[in-house]
């Protein structure tokens, strides 16, 4: 029987677990395609999974049902998250991956205890102005040329500087323990920041009333907050930090956040939805 694999917690955080040593039903969850999820005894870990037919194509519910159900371990335990399609043939596979791993999956479980990752998105105005860029034809050279080939790296460079000081400002305010950063451009001349913070989860209430006082102080900037989150980005970065080149089993065990489920979301000047 193939397993359908969600996350890996801890398995003090579920008494069901204390007195067996074979899968045990998570109550009142079901997974994708509608199954029963369970909780999968391996030592100190509980990996949670359902059954699973490779006939079945997964869909974009799919997608949602993984992520409610890894939002739902969340709230009694710390988690690591499998990313979305991750399946395993039968018992033995299951069981061979998490031995293999266990280090350092038991590793990563005791850095992210207690913390949660909140995410901030950030559209600035884009400080060189909303000006298309002249796409040029590849028989134009000479001096226009590379004039414009300086222009275009000149606002390139001052994009990322105005990104930098947008996402110090950020870390300045916010103070995480851990951050991640990325930043794109949009069709309407806007920058668009996307920050995960890493916090201890006993501070959300305290980053949410952080963030109604910095989103009202920035009015040039649009800013949307969501969370409290599984610690996506961070179990990634930990995971790619000891494994250059790991075990697909450790590659799995990462999952790219769906804003299908968000625990919080806010505008800026709204309320909690």
């Amino acid at each position: 029987m193939a397993w359908y694999a969600y996350c890996i917690g801890e398995k003090q955080a579920f008494p069901e677990l204390a007195r067996h040593r074979k899968p045990v039903p998570l109550q009142s969850v079901l997974g994708v395609s509608g199954n029963q999820v369970f909780l999968y005894p391996a030592s100190d870990l509980a990996i949670i999974v359902s059954e699973h037919n490779p006939k079945y194509a997964l869909t974009q519910q799919s997608g949602v049902d993984h992520a409610r159900v890894i939002a739902d371990c969340f709230q009694h335990s710390t988690v690591l998250p499998f990313r979305f399609g991750s399946v395993f043939s039968d018992d033995e596979a299951l069981r061979k991956s998490i031995r293999s791993n266990q280090r350092q999956f038991q590793g990563n479980i005791d850095k992210l205890r207690g913390k949660a990752e909140m995410h901030l998105k950030i559209h600035v105005d884009d400080c060189c102005g909303p000006e298309i860029e002249r796409h040029l034809s590849a028989d134009k050279v000479g001096r226009e040329y590379l004039s414009n080939l300086r222009e275009s790296a000149t606002r390139a460079r001052e994009r990322q500087t105005r990104a930098r000081a947008v996402s110090f400002q950020m870390h300045k305010l916010f103070m995480p323990l851990d951050e991640d950063v990325s930043c794109r451009l949009t069709d309407n001349g806007k920058m668009v920041l996307d920050i995960a913070h890493l916090i201890d989860r006993k501070c959300v209430e305290r980053y949410q009333n952080k963030f109604a006082t910095t989103s009202a102080m920035l009015r040039e900037c649009q800013m949307q907050i969501s969370g409290p989150w599984p610690p996506y980005h961070f179990v990634h970065r930990l995971t790619r930090a000891a494994h250059a080149h790991a075990h697909p089993a450790v590659e799995a065990a990462v999952v790219q956040r769906t804003a299908a489920v968000p625990a919080v979301s806010m505008m800026a000047g709204s309320v909690p939805v």
